[in-house]
């Protein structure tokens, strides 16, 4: 089994070892192709309007100049094209990537590419507690990501769909087992845009989403975290939401 590794951190991420060494752990076959900077809320973007550049890091190791997206498609189409992977990991991306957050992750995005190429792809993301940002316990992915990996893969999937894999903000031991559960919603959650000054007294501003503690359904990704569980959901790639496609239908279609 090839196994491709990349995320939307960085090459220099501390999720990305705890990844690698996941992949590590099912074969001998393992390459990493990340971004050279972190790319975090860059979604399913792709480069189109500059060159990419790749560096090679060492033999099984490189860094691309661009977003999640460019770099599968960099080692699928290109750098491993003779032999392309037939799994991939993205991650472990710091900080979970639940209900909203999938719509925006360029860790999910980087699992989606996989998926549109046909490669079974799995996201994986280590949620933490604000008050621990600097000293996130990666535990939880480390011990428990190969056996979940495994697993999945032994399970199987159709084509066109991605796993999304979300490790609880706890140390291994206390991880409560493995719940498989849809996407949720955040409910309490605002976007604050703050405008600062630079030297020259011209404004620039932040994006930042604050979100707020509340209790969210068991029976979503959000929910299974927040129980200490290991949250697994399958996502589509296909957006059609068929039930309004069909009652368009009834009121167009005439």
């Amino acid at each position: 089994m090839r196994i491709l590794v990349t995320n939307d951190d960085g090459s220099y991420s501390p999720g990305l070892v705890v990844a690698e060494n996941i992949a590590r752990a099912l074969s001998d076959d393992v390459w990493v192709v990340a971004p050279e900077n972190e790319q975090s809320g860059s979604s399913h973007s792709l480069t189109l309007s500059a060159p990419l550049r790749m560096r090679k890091m060492d033999e099984h190791h490189y860094a691309v100049s661009g977003t999640p997206t460019d770099c599968v498609m960099m080692a699928c189409l290109h750098l491993l094209k003779d032999k392309v992977p037939t799994l991939i990991l993205s991650g472990v991306n710091w900080g979970s990537n639940l209900a909203d957050d999938v719509t925006y992750s360029g860790t999910i995005a980087g699992a989606m590419e996989g998926c549109a190429l046909g490669i079974p792809s799995i996201a994986l993301s280590q949620s933490y507690d604000e008050s621990s940002r600097l000293e996130i316990d990666w535990s939880a992915g480390e011990t428990h990501g190969a056996d979940v990996v495994r697993r999945l893969v032994a399970a199987g999937w159709p084509v066109g769909t991605l796993m999304n894999v979300n490790f609880p903000a706890c140390a291994a031991a206390d991880v409560k087992g493995v719940a498989v559960v849809p996407q949720g919603k955040y409910d309490l959650q605002s976007t604050e845009i703050e405008e600062r000054m630079d030297s020259r007294q011209r404004a620039y501003y932040w994006i930042g989403l604050r979100r707020r503690r509340a209790t969210p359904p068991g029976n979503s990704d959000l929910g299974a975290v927040t129980a200490g569980k290991i949250a697994v959901t399958p996502l589509h790639l296909n957006l059609t939401e068929m039930s309004v496609l069909e009652t368009l239908r009834g009121a167009l279609e005439k």
